[in-house]
């Protein structure tokens, strides 16, 4: 793995706390990279490569500022974006920090983020044209605010040259463990990654993340027929009685159902379905070659097809890791 450097002696890594940031994972990533430090002294890496962890956040006057309160104009070499458990920041919140990272990514920062951290700097406009992850719950928010971005939300990691999002509310321990392989190279990255018991393999959020419908979108005939489906987890129904219960036309109902909901008609019944196997598959003893077509599929193949699709894994894998 390429390292981020040369350095003279140290690697400045900054993390950026603004208001109700995720605390946890502020602290954690300071301790893991504190981890990474010792086994680097053990490598023999001390003396060129040592991380040196500040917070950065605005003062009273409006500047961006170290924790330790020294004059540093040129920035942090890693930036580290954490998101926040009330969810994303808008784009009055994003504002003051916003030319201070655009500076530093100008000057080739390496600029992380974990959970909804990714909303600072696609507020900031550098990933516009980009690939980037977020947490899955907040996917739906950050598509309707961010068009031009790419987003891969199965993904834990994206990772490009100089900008690099992880998704989950932890996935912070995955971007410390992919951050130490860039400043410190791979063998430290592995004993930090043993250490603190972070699998380096590569997790996908499509294994963790549950479905949760839009229903805030105020159109009261599709929100019924949500509701219909939700009653009766899709099952036996097709387009034509949804149309009917929404009194729609057939023609017109597939259209306004996706503008409201984000899929169409059969993909949301598909999502139910599956949740609903899940569910099964969780709390339930059932065989689980019975649960297709418990949950309305009668060939087997094709909803493993699907139900591997949805979450990275077959249902019987499914069922022994959760």
């Amino acid at each position: 793995m390429t390292q981020i450097g040369p350095f003279p002696s140290s690697v400045e890594v900054g993390i950026l706390a603004y208001p109700e940031t995720h605390e946890a994972a502020m602290l954690g990533m300071a301790d893991l990279l504190a981890i990474a430090n010792r086994f680097a002294t053990q490598e023999g890496g001390s003396l060129r490569t040592k991380a040196q962890v500040h917070r950065w956040s605005l003062d009273t006057s409006g500047r961006i500022r170290r924790d330790d309160s020294a004059e540093n104009t040129a920035g942090p070499h890693v930036l580290i974006i954490p998101g926040r458990l009330s969810g994303p920041v808008s784009t009055e919140e994003a504002a003051p920090f916003l030319s201070w990272i655009r500076a530093l990514h100008d000057r080739a920062t390496t600029l992380a983020t974990s959970y909804a951290g990714s909303f600072m700097l696609a507020e900031a406009g550098l990933l516009d044209r980009l690939t980037a992850s977020t947490h899955w719950a907040d996917a739906d928010e950050f598509r309707r605010r961010f068009r031009n971005v790419s987003l891969k939300i199965d993904e834990i990691i994206v990772e490009g040259e100089t900008i690099v999002t992880a998704g989950g509310l932890m996935a912070w321990t995955d971007l410390g463990i992919r951050l130490c392989g860039r400043i410190f190279g791979t063998a430290v990255m592995m004993q930090t990654s043993r250490f603190m018991l972070v699998d380096t393999a590569g997790r996908e959020q499509r294994n963790n993340k549950s479905f949760i419908p839009r229903m805030d979108h105020g159109d009261d005939a599709i929100l019924s027929v949500q509701h219909m489906l939700l009653d009766t987890q899709g099952q036996a129904i097709d387009v034509a009685r949804m149309s009917r219960h929404a009194k729609l036309e057939e023609r017109t109902f597939p259209r306004r159902f996706k503008y409201a909901t984000g899929l169409r008609p059969t993909e949301y019944v598909q999502t139910l379905r599956i949740e609903k196997a899940k569910e099964m598959l969780q709390l339930s003893r059932r065989p689980v070659e019975q649960i297709p077509r418990i949950v309305g599929y009668r060939d087997m193949a094709a909803f493993r097809r699907l139900f591997r699709r949805e979450t990275g894994m077959s249902p019987a894998e499914y069922r022994r890791r959760f």
